[in-house]
C-alpha cells in the first residue's frame, strides 16, 4: 500500500519499508515567504510520492502552488522564500536540508529541469554542444571528445534532426520546439532519476506539444525516468500521466490515478475543472464555470480553501480544513467524505 493511499499517516524513517521505495517522496512540505506585514503561507502541508518510471502530473490554476513545490524539490526557489517545513526525499536520502551545493550536484546528476521558456534555460551566447558538453563533463567521468559524443546522441534521441551539424549552431537558429527539445537533451545529460517539467509544452503549438509529450512518455518507459509534470491543461495531463495531483491554494485537494480523476472525480473543485473541459461529441449549450477566484495568500479563508466557491459547502468546511482522505484509489481533502459526516447525514 502506497504513502498516498493512507497520506497523513507517516512512518518514522527507520520503519520505512526499503521495498518499492517511491523515487521521490514529499512529506507535509510547507514553503513561507516572510513579508513586511507577516509571514504568508504559499505551500501548505503538501505530500505526494512518485515512483520510478511514473509520470506524476500536478494541476491547477495559476497561482495554486504548482510551480512552486516544483522548485522547492529541486532548490530553486526565489528569495525570500524558504522550505519552513516537511521533509523531501530523493531514493529515501533526504535532500531539503543539504547545503547549497551538494544539493546543485544532485539537481544536475540525479533531477533534471525543464522549464516552460527555453530561452530561460540556454544561453544565448553559447552553442547548444558547448552547453550540453559543459554540462556532461561537469557530472559524468568523460573528457571533451567523449561528452561531445554523448551530446550528439542526445540530440539525436530528442528529435533534432542532422545533430552531427546542429551540435554547432545557437539556440536561436532553433524553432521553439526544437529549442524545448535541446532543453530536454540538457536535462537528460547526467541519465537522471527525477525529471521536472514545468509547463514544458505551454508555449508550442499543438503539434509539438503532441511530439514533446510523446518524447517524455518514451523517456519513462524506456529509462525508468520518473517525471513530475507541472501543467494546467488537462489534456497534456490525460494524454501522459499515470497519476495526477490538482493542488488548490497551496494545497492538494485530490490525488489519484488520472483516468479515476478524470471520469469520477470526487472534489468539488476538480468536479469543476472537469466540467469547464468540452468534450469531442457532446453536445452542450454552455460549459460550466467555477465562480469566483483562487484566493490571494494574504486572504485564504479559514478551514478549507475552496469554501467560498463550493457549490456543496456546509458549515464545517468554513472553520474546520479538511486532510486527504482515502476513496478506494484516490484521495481527496473534502468533508464530504469524511465517515463522521457521512454518518451525521
Amino acid at each position: 500500500m502506497s504513502a498516498m493511499d493512507h497520506p497523513t499517516v507517516i512512518l518514522p524513517r527507520e520503519t520505512r519499508p526499503r521495498a518499492n521505495q517511491p523515487l521521490l517522496q514529499v512529506e507535509n512540505l510547507v514553503v513561507e515567504f516572510p513579508t513586511r506585514r507577516g509571514v504568508l503561507r504559499a505551500i501548505d502541508d503538501v505530500s505526494f510520492h512518485i515512483d520510478p518510471g511514473e509520470v506524476l502530473g500536478v494541476v491547477g490554476e495559476s497561482g495554486a502552488g504548482k510551480s512552486l513545490t516544483g522548485a522547492s524539490i529541486i532548490g530553486l526557489l526565489e528569495p525570500p522564500g524558504r522550505i519552513a517545513g516537511g521533509r523531501i526525499f530523493l531514493d529515501g536520502s533526504r535532500i531539503d536540508d543539504l547545503p547549497p551545493e551538494k544539493l546543485r550536484r544532485i539537481r544536475g546528476k540525479q533531477i533534471g529541469a525543464i522549464f516552460q521558456d527555453p530561452l530561460t534555460s540556454l544561453n544565448p551566447l553559447y552553442s547548444v554542444g558547448r552547453q550540453l558538453v559543459e554540462t556532461i563533463t561537469t557530472h559524468l567521468d568523460m573528457n571533451q571528445a567523449e561528452a561531445r559524443r554523448r551530446a550528439i546522441d542526445l540530440l539525436a534521441e530528442v528529435g533534432i534532426p542532422a545533430p552531427e551539424r546542429r551540435i554547432d549552431h545557437y539556440p536561436h537558429q532553433f524553432s521553439g520546439g526544437m529549442r524545448q527539445r535541446v532543453v530536454i537533451a540538457l536535462a537528460l545529460c547526467a541519465n537522471p532519476r527525477l525529471i521536472i517539467a514545468d509547463e514544458p509544452t505551454t508555449a508550442l503549438d499543438v503539434s509539438i506539444q503532441a511530439q514533446i509529450i510523446a518524447l517524455l512518455k518514451r523517456l519513462c518507459r524506456d529509462h525508468g525516468t520518473a517525471v513530475m509534470l507541472i501543467t494546467h491543461d488537462m489534456g497534456v495531463i490525460a494524454e501522459t500521466a499515470d497519476r495526477v495531483a490538482v493542488m488548490y491554494a497551496g494545497r492538494i485537494a485530490e490525488v489519484g490515478p488520472v483516468r479515476q480523476v478524470i471520469k469520477h472525480a470526487l472534489h468539488p473543485y476538480t468536479v469543476g475543472l472537469m466540467g469547464s473541459i468540452p468534450s469531442v461529441g457532446v453536445d452542450r449549450a454552455r460549459l460550466a464555470q467555477i465562480d469566483g477566484a483562487m484566493p490571494r495568500l494574504n486572504a485564504i479563508p479559514e478551514g478549507c480553501a475552496f469554501n467560498p466557491r463550493c457549490p456543496k459547502v456546509f458549515d464545517r468546511c468554513r472553520v474546520e480544513r479538511p486532510d486527504l482522505i482515502p476513496q478506494g484509489p484516490t484521495a481527496v481533502s473534502c468533508w464530504l467524505y469524511d465517515r463522521k459526516e457521512a454518518r451525521r447525514g
